[in-house]
């Protein structure tokens, strides 16, 4: 679950503040107030939350925070979330990563929850137009070059047709295209807007996207350091040539979820992190390393395994069987991707 970091400088914006609490799907909310962070400070404070990937609400002037975060921005695929409200809950702003770190949708999560009126400036919103960045995002698409992103939404702004090409196989023909996109044969013979593939092909694009194929299925001994969960997962990821940008999401029984070690490290890396009950997990068909040690401390003999296949959802290969190291289990699935535009 991704956290949102609220903080708030008046007793308005304070019990503005509490009423998020525990309303918003996917986010834990925790609150500060400027006691809270008096000793730290405001910059500090927020170079820490932005160093763990947090989203941010600053209920107060759009100013503050902005000069708050101005030193910590890294670049849209990578920033954390950021918005501003004002402390009567009239308005939410995102400032920063609408889009592909959500801020647009938290906008609207949160406004529906106080009544406030989401206020989203992203010139593809407005205008009703394909978000490239957000179609990404939704289908588990890495981005090569950030720099595209703006090429394409140029043209979509301009009312021309965006080419699109997807490698074979990954693509249902009854999916509705919207209106504005152009399928192409893959491979294509000249240069596309957007490229969609897994293999490595010899064709231009304005846009390159890259599926996130693989998801890290990881069990672990209650407090184990995220220290030595980070270098555990690299040395997984390593042994088989899998990048960080290629990783779908970390997944572990639903005893894990608030497991700290495994929070901070899908938080730092972008990474979602989905558990399943002990009773999903059991009902992953395959074989797989059991335990009759775990099966009595869970209620499943295995975790690693069965999560990374449930993550997958249906098509899902085990290309790393278990790994057991000092008190932690890894294992590697690849998915089988596919492209929908239903869900922009």
């Amino acid at each position: 679950m991704q956290r949102l970091s609220v903080i708030s400088f008046t007793k308005n914006g304070s019990r503005l503040a509490e009423k998020l609490k525990g309303k918003i799907p996917s986010y834990e909310v925790v609150c500060f107030g400027k006691e809270q962070i008096k000793n730290q400070g405001l910059g500090e404070w927020t170079k820490e939350q932005m160093s763990q990937k947090h989203a941010l609400l600053f209920i107060g002037a759009c100013g503050i925070a902005v000069r708050a975060i101005a030193p910590y921005l890294i670049d849209k695929l990578h920033d954390s979330p950021v918005l501003v409200m004002d402390e009567k809950g009239n308005y939410v702003i995102p400032i920063l990563a609408g889009h592909v770190g959500g801020a647009n949708e938290l906008a609207c999560l949160i406004g529906n929850q106080l009544g406030a009126i989401p206020v989203i400036t992203t010139a593809t919103d407005l205008n009703e137009k394909f978000a490239v960045d957000l179609f990404a995002k939704n289908n588990g698409l890495w981005i090569r070059n950030r720099d595209g992103i703006a090429k394409v939404s140029a043209k979509a702004l301009k009312n021309e047709t965006i080419t699109m090409s997807i490698e074979t196989g990954h693509f249902s023909k009854e999916c509705k295209v919207p209106e504005g996109v152009e399928l192409i044969s893959y491979p294509p013979e000249k240069c596309v807007d957007v490229l969609i593939t897994s293999e490595k092909i010899d064709t231009e694009a304005l846009l390159y996207l890259t599926p996130r194929e693989y998801v890290l299925g990881v069990g672990c001994k209650k407090g184990k350091e995220e220290e030595k969960l980070a270098a555990f997962i690299g040395e997984a990821m390593k042994r088989q040539n899998v990048e960080a940008e290629q990783i779908y999401a970390l997944s572990s029984i639903l005893q894990k979820a608030k497991e700290e070690g495994l929070v901070r490290w899908s938080r730092k890396n972008g990474v979602p992190f989905i558990t399943f009950s002990a009773e999903e997990l059991e009902q992953v068909e395959g074989v797989f390393d059991e335990s009759e040690f775990v099966r009595q401390t869970v209620g499943v003999s295995g975790v690693c395994e069965r999560s990374a296949l449930c993550a997958c959802k249906e098509g899902g290969k085990l290309i790393q069987k278990k790994v057991a190291k000092d008190g932690m289990t890894i294992a590697i699935a690849r998915r089988e991707w596919r492209i929908n535009f239903d869900e922009i």
